[in-house]
C-alpha cells in the first residue's frame, strides 16, 4: 500500500518560494572589499536575483549548464545562489586561493559556461582567460567600469525583467558543485542535488543541530567558495534569519566590529579565525559588547579543548564543535551536549564538547577497521564510514574514485574515529597523518589538541619522519608565542602526564606559521617534506 502524499518536489525554488512570501522584511548586511556596508531586505535581495537570472537567461544559460562564481562573502554572491538553481542551471563556487592552474582545470572538468567575479579578482581572471574559454564573464563588486569584453552585474540586473517563474527542477537535478581540495591527485567534484541541500538546510535549523532561527542573524566568516558556506545561507534563507555577509576582511578587529554593530547571534569558522579572534579578545577584553552571541560554529579542523574553554570562561561564548566533508554537503555531526550530560561536571562536559558530536539527523554512521565494524565502545579506533541523503554516491565524471565507497554504498571518510556508546565521533586522526611507530599508532591529532593547551604555544603540527629503528617517530612543529622559547624536554615534559612515553615527539620545529591549504586545512605533506631530515633537537628514540 503506498501512502497518499502530494509529491511535492524538494527544491531551492521551493525554498525561495518560502522566503519570498514569510521573510521579505529580513535583512542582508555586506561589507564589501572597500568596506563599503550595503543594506537590503530579502524582498529586495530575491527581486534583484529574479533580474539576474533574466539576464542569466537573456546570455543563453540554460537547464544544467554551470555558472561559476569567483568571489567573496557579499549580497550579489548571495543574489547568484538563488538566481543559479532557480534557472535550473548548477552553481560552480571557484576557491580564489588556489592556484590558477588548479581553477582552471575545474573550470573545464565541470564544463561552466559563465563566470562571476569579483573586480579585486579580475586579474585572476584574466590569468584563467589564458587557459580556459569561457562565454562570458560577469563583474561583481564593481566600483569603476568594466573591462572591455566583461559584462557589468548591475547593468545587467537593472536592464533585465524579472524571471516571472522560476524553473520547475526535479529535487534530484543538480544545483550546485563544489570540488574538494585535492590534497592528493587533481580536485573531485561533489554535485549537490537540490534534495540534498533542503535536506541539510532543514536538519540544520534543528534544535539538537545548529538550531538556526527567524530570531537569529547569521554571519558566515567561513567564505561562500567553501562548500557553500557549510550551507549557511541556504538554511539562513530557508528559516528567515537574516544575515551578515563579512566581504574579504576576516581579520579579528573587522569580525568583532561587525558581531557588534550587527547584532550578530550565530557565526561559523575554522579554528585559525576563531584561535586570532581570542588573542584579539585577549589584547582588548572590555572593548567589543558581544552580548548578542550564542553560537560560534567551529568546524574544518579539530578545535583546541584550550581554545574552547577560554571562550566560555573568559568572555561567556559557546563554540559549538563540527565536522563535515564536502562530500557531506558538508555538515555531518555537531558537538551538543545531551540532556543528562548538562548535569555532569563542568570539566567533563568540556571533554565531551572538544569531541565532534553526533551525526546529523538522517546521518548514519559507523566505523571499520582491519578486524571489522568497531563497536560503539568509544575506545576502538576505525576509519569513519556514512551514509544519508546528503552523503555524494560519487564523484563527477571520475570513475576512477570508486574505492571512496564500500560495496554496501558507504562513504569512506578516511577519518580515524572512536565512537561512543552515544553515537559520539571522537576523530583521532586522518589515516593518511597517523605515525606508524615501532607497529604501533600515534594520533597527531591528539598530540595537536595538548600542545595548543600550552600557554606558550599559538599553534602546532605534528608530523611522522622516518626513523631507522622504530619505522616512523612523531616530531612537534610548533608557532610559539612571541618572546617564547620552548625546548624539547619542556615539550616532553608537558605532554608527559597525558601519553605514553613512546608517543612523546623526539624533536622540535619551529615556524612562524603552519603552512595551510587554500581551505584552512594544515598541509603536513608539506611540513614532512620540510623536515624529512631529523633536527638538531633529536632525542633518542624510546
Amino acid at each position: 500500500m503506498r501512502g497518499l502524499m502530494m509529491d511535492f518536489p524538494l527544491t531551492v525554488t521551493a525554498m525561495l518560494r518560502r522566503t519570498e512570501s514569510l521573510f521579505g522584511d529580513k535583512t542582508v548586511v555586506s561589507r564589501s572589499a572597500k568596506r563599503i556596508v550595503t543594506r537590503l531586505t530579502y524582498a529586495e535581495t530575491i527581486n534583484r536575483s529574479r533580474r539576474l537570472a533574466g539576464a542569466l537567461s537573456g546570455l543563453g544559460v540554460r537547464p544544467g549548464d554551470r555558472v561559476a562564481t569567483l568571489g567573496f562573502n557579499h549580497f550579489q554572491h548571495l543574489e547568484a545562489y538563488m538566481a543559479v538553481p532557480v534557472l535550473g542551471a548548477v552553481l560552480h563556487t571557484l576557491n580564489p586561493r588556489l592556484h590558477v592552474d588548479d581553477i582552471a582545470y575545474m573550470i573545464g572538468h565541470a564544463g561552466d559556461q559563465v563566470l562571476l567575479a569579483d573586480e579585486n579578482l579580475l586579474p585572476l581572471v584574466q590569468e584563467i582567460l589564458a587557459r580556459v574559454a569561457l562565454r562570458h564573464v560577469i563583474v561583481m563588486q564593481q566600483t569603476g567600469d568594466a573591462p572591455e569584453g566583461i559584462l557589468s552585474w548591475e547593468d545587467l540586473v537593472a536592464g533585465a525583467a524579472p524571471l516571472a517563474e522560476f524553473y520547475d527542477s526535479d529535487e534530484r537535478d543538480a544545483a550546485a558543485i563544489c570540488y574538494t581540495s585535492g590534497t592528493t591527485g587533481k580536485p573531485k567534484g561533489v554535485v549537490y542535488s537540490h534534495r540534498a541541500i533542503v535536506l541539510h538546510s532543514i536538519a540544520s535549523a534543528m534544535t539538537d543541530a545548529l538550531a538556526i532561527g527567524e530570531a537569529d542573524t547569521v554571519m558566515p566568516v567561513v567564505p561562500m567558495f567553501h562548500v557553500n558556506a557549510w550551507g549557511l545561507p541556504f538554511t539562513a534563507l530557508f528559516v528567515g534569519a537574516s544575515q551578515v555577509l563579512p566581504g574579504p576582511h576576516v581579520d579579528p578587529e573587522s569580525l568583532l566590529g561587525l558581531i557588534e554593530s550587527e547584532n550578530v547571534t550565530f557565526t561559523a569558522a575554522v579554528p585559525t579565525i576563531w584561535l586570532a579572534v581570542l588573542s584579539a579578545l585577549d589584547r582588548n577584553p572590555d572593548r567589543y559588547d558581544l552580548g548578542s552571541l550564542h553560537t560560534i560554529l567551529c568546524g574544518g579542523a579539530v578545535a583546541p579543548p584550550a581554545m574552547i574553554r577560554r571562550y566560555q570562561e573568559r568572555y561567556g561564548l559557546r563554540i559549538l564543535h563540527s565536522w563535515g566533508m564536502t562530500e557531506l554537503t558538508p555538515v555531518g555531526a555537531v558537538g551538543r551536549l545531551r540532556p543528562a550530560e548538562l548535569d555532569e561536571s563542568v570539566e567533563n562536559q568540556f571533554r565531551l564538547r572538544a569531541k565532534q558530536g553526533r551525526p546529523m539527523p538522517l546521518v548514519e554512521i559507523r566505523a571499520r577497521n582491519a578486524s571489522g565494524l568497531a563497536p560503539w565502545d568509544g575506545a576502538t579506533c576505525g576509519e569513519l564510514e556514512v551514509r544519508g541523503p546528503w552523503v555524494a554516491s560519487g564523484y563527477y565524471d571520475n570513475p576512477g574514485s570508486s574505492d571512496r565507497f564500500t560495496g554496501d554504498g558507504w562513504f569512506k571518510t578516511g577519518d580515524i574515529v572512536t565512537i561512543d556508546s552515544t553515537g559520539r565521533i571522537d576523530i583521532k586522526d586522518r589515516e593518511k597523518d597517523l605515525v606508524k611507530s615501532g607497529g604501533e599508532w600515534i594520533s597527531s591529532v591528539a598530540l595537536e589538541v595538548a600542545l595548543m593547551s600550552h600557554p606558550g604555544i599559538v599553534e602546532a603540527a605534528v608530523i611522522a619522519v622516518e626513523d631507522p629503528r622504530w619505522d616512523q617517530r612523531p616530531i612537534a612543529v610548533i608557532v610559539p608565542r612571541p618572546g617564547e622559547t620552548i625546548t624539547i624536554e619542556e615539550v616532553r615534559a608537558f605532554l608527559e602526564p597525558h601519553f605514553p612515553k613512546w608517543w612523546l615527539p623526539d624533536a622540535v620545529e619551529y615556524v612562524e606559521q603552519i603552512p595551510r591549504n587554500p581551505t584552512g586545512k594544515v598541509q603536513k605533506a608539506a611540513l614532512r617534506e620540510r623536515f624529512r631530515q631529523p633536527a638538531a633537537t633529536v632525542l633518542p628514540s624510546v
